[in-house]
Formats: structure tokens, sequence, C-alpha cells
């Protein structure tokens, strides 16, 4: 498992020592809007941060917690996956890597996102060797296209992952 690091943010994958300050971002409805439009419960957060475990072993590459480097606090979390065409929460190779993040609310337009998907990317073309990169959100996340962009990632369109039409953006490179 790999730790990242940016100039503000070291990129640690999850632990159980995160459930804490995952749970509080997961948990805080502005921050799941888009992702599954309600708020996580401490229970839900202890099983996905099970799930991401095993998917490092399996994988070598899943779910980091975002690790303010000044205050020591969880400000939010990323992840190096494989899309999945339907609802399932089992990741499926042969679908394209895809780079997300979230951040707790009070760390919004810092430019933290973009910090941490630059590592992540990078992380994803220079470790792992993808040939490109995949980023989605709902179409109407602003911020999240916001950085898609920033980073470089040219639109696709609207495509159907996890079961739903979303932004879809691609990169064969990272700016």
């Amino acid at each position: 498992m790999t730790v990242l690091t940016t100039e503000r943010l070291s990129l640690v994958p999850f632990t159980d020592h995160h459930v804490d300050g995952l749970s509080a971002m997961n948990s805080d409805p502005e921050v799941m809007r888009y992702l599954s439009g309600r708020p996580e419960t401490r229970d839900e957060t202890v099983v996905f941060v099970e799930r991401v475990k095993q998917r490092w072993s399996e994988f070598g590459y899943s779910w980091w917690s975002f690790i303010e480097k000044e205050t020591g606090e969880i400000v939010g979390a990323g992840a190096l996956q494989n899309l999945r065409r339907g609802a399932t929460v089992s990741p499926d190779p042969t679908c394209p890597l895809e780079i997300g993040w979230r951040l707790r609310r009070d760390c919004w337009h810092k430019g933290m996102a973009s910090e941490a998907a630059r590592a992540i990317a990078g992380f994803a073309f220079d470790t792992v060797h993808a040939d490109e990169l995949y980023a989605v959100c709902h179409p109407d996340n602003v911020a999240s296209i916001n950085v898609m962009q920033r980073l470089g990632m040219q639109y696709t369109g609207l495509q159907t992952w996890y079961g739903k039409n979303l932004a879809t953006y691609q990169t064969t490179a990272m700016r």
C-alpha cells in the first residue's frame, strides 16, 4: 500500500484509524449530495473501509484518506479504482481506471482536490502503468467538473457508469 504526498497533504490508504474522520465527512449531506445522494452512517463507513482494505490487497490500489499535514486531520478521500457499469460494489477489472475525490465541506475551493488528484493520477500512470484515466460525476457537480478540466481531462459526454448517466472525462496524461 502506497502513501502519496503533496505540498499540503499525505494520501494514506484507508485504515481502521480513519473511520471517525471519514464518517464525519461522509455523514455531511452536502458532501454526499452528488455521490450517493444521502449521508452515510458510521456503520456504512466501517463497511466501506473494510472493502477498501480488501481492494488494496487484491488490486494494489483503491482509496486514500487525505490527511492535512498541518493539522493531521482527514480532510478528504480519493480513489484509483475500476469504473463499474452497474450499481454493484464489486470492481470490474475490465472497466477503465477512474480517479475520484471528495472533500470535507470546509476544505472546498482551496485546490486540495486538484492537488490530491494529480498525485493519484501520477501513481496511476507511473506505478500502475495505466494507459488512460477516467473521472465521472453527476452532470450538475460543477466543482468536480472544474477539477477535471484543471487536470486537463477531456469531456467525452454523458456515459452510463454505476448505473447512472454521468459526465465523463478522460485523459492519457496529466498536466
